[in-house]
């Protein structure tokens, strides 16, 4: 069925604009209320990043919740995957996160979590969207929901973020800069790793409301990468805004993405032996990293492009680590959902470990270059069917020799979600070719009649 409000990761939209409205969260935690009463339980985890909308919205699900009959345990600021966690250990019905994750304060989103600490099946999130059709109906008094605080919710976290660390190492001897992007992480994150022995300098850990992911975290790492050589760092790490994706800078201040950091993860459990079957990459994980760890006989498989159908395949197949190059990695042996904090920790563990540094290790795992053009079509057209446009990828994939066992590179073409915008990406072992190839791709689309100017 298709999904009217849900989208891959809850509701999420400009603050004021249908449907991140009061009226409509508060419908959204009544219907949510409905669904989950009739599941058992009668109590539900809310969370929340550092922007200021989150205010309004907690009361609003708050309430709705209320008139549905289920309690609402407020844990105010902390991370999409402490609320994961504290769903699970809490044996709640649900967990609530409000936070449009990487993206701008003037957006904002809800997404749940199941009582398992993972996203909301697709029939759960069907039967809610059809209990939004209806009136609101409110329980007899004496039903009302309650709604009560947690406060030692960041303690609890960091505690478990803490022991997903080998016991047997610590982190002294390492200074590392964080940059918590001005959210949820802003009180945890700097912490975990100092009661962990590293020398921690904390930037981006004075939220307003306003400056979550402004000019900083790990969508844009200037920032990280001026204090990491400013500070002679070992390492610096970049969260978002709710904490679920990372990004890292080494000594020299370039950047490490989630592909280095997966092939990084997996190259050590091979070594020690825990891999547990492959890694989960997208659609846009960069074919160095199917290389790498093809020449290291591990398998890799692509799924869609968003962590919940990462962690579908990793369920599927039963294998335990999985992310996107942009920075959501799932470590499944250790939690639900993808933790920025939590994967930083195990990066940081093989760097102890093995005496490296992360240049070092993630050295041989050469990036191809990859280009990324996007072109705008006319909505209700389909370039994608375009004898000239087939013509075009047909070219490139031949001279990249793609699907190919001497595969020297590849072409994807993906439609957005929700523009008329068709992204054209090409990988090549040169930068040359990627970019002339993407062109010619990108050229063939602009000229399909129907095409925007």
């Amino acid at each position: 069925m298709q999904r009217k409000y849900f989208g891959t990761d809850g509701v999420r939209g400009k603050v004021g604009t249908f449907p991140i409205t009061p009226d409509f969260a508060l419908k959204l935690g009544w219907a949510a209320g409905r669904v989950l009463s009739r599941m058992g339980t009668k109590k539900v985890i809310i969370g929340k990043d550092t922007r200021i909308s989150g205010y309004m919205l907690e009361s609003s699900l708050e309430a709705g919740l209320s008139a549905a009959g289920i309690s609402a345990v407020m844990c105010g600021p902390i991370p999409t995957p402490a609320v994961a966690y504290l769903t699970k250990t809490f044996r709640a019905e649900a967990g609530i996160v409000i936070s449009a994750s990487h993206n701008p304060y003037y957006d904002n989103g809800i997404k749940f979590f199941s009582a398992s600490g993972e996203k909301l099946p697709d029939e759960v999130e069907l039967a809610i969207e059809a209990e939004l059709d209806k009136e609101i109906e409110c329980v007899e008094s004496d039903q009302l929901g309650r709604a009560t605080r947690m406060d030692d919710a960041a303690g609890r976290y960091i505690e478990f973020c803490k022991g997903t660390f080998a016991a047997s190492e610590t982190l002294t001897g390492l200074k590392v800069v964080v940059d918590s992007a001005n959210g949820a992480a802003y009180h945890i994150a700097p912490n975990v790793f100092a009661e962990l022995g590293a020398e921690v300098v904390s930037i981006g850990d004075k939220p307003n409301g306003i400056n979550i992911n402004e000019k900083c975290g790990a969508t844009d790492l200037k920032l990280l990468q001026t204090k990491v050589l400013e500070e002679k760092a070992d390492i610096g790490i970049a969260l978002d805004g709710d904490s679920d994706r990372i990004m890292l800078v080494d000594e020299h201040g370039e950047a490490i993405d989630g592909d280095q950091i997966l092939y990084v993860l997996a190259k050590q459990a091979l070594k020690e032996g825990r891999l547990n079957g492959g890694v989960v990459g997208t659609l846009m994980s960069n074919m160095g990293l199917e290389l790498a760890l093809q020449n290291l006989g591990i398998p890799f498989v692509r799924a869609k492009v968003g962590d919940r159908y990462v962690m579908e395949q990793l369920l599927e197949r039963d294998w335990w680590l999985g992310g996107e190059n942009s920075g959501h990695v799932i470590c499944r042996d250790k939690v639900t959902t993808g933790d920025a904090i939590v994967a930083a920790l195990q990066v940081l563990c093989v760097v102890k470990q093995t005496g490296l540094t992360i240049t070092e290790l993630a050295s041989d795992m050469p990036m191809l270059p990859q280009v990324l053009i996007n072109v705008r079509f006319v909505d209700g057209t389909d370039p994608l069917n375009s004898d000239d446009v087939l013509d075009a990828v047909h070219q490139a994939e031949k001279a990249l020799g793609a699907h190919t066992s001497e595969a020297k590179g590849r072409v994807l073409l993906r439609k957005s979600g929700t523009e008329p915008l068709i992204r054209v990406m090409v990988e090549a072992k040169s930068e040359t070719d990627a970019h002339h190839w993407a062109s010619a791709i990108a050229k063939a689309i602009e000229q399909f009649d129907g095409v925007a100017a």
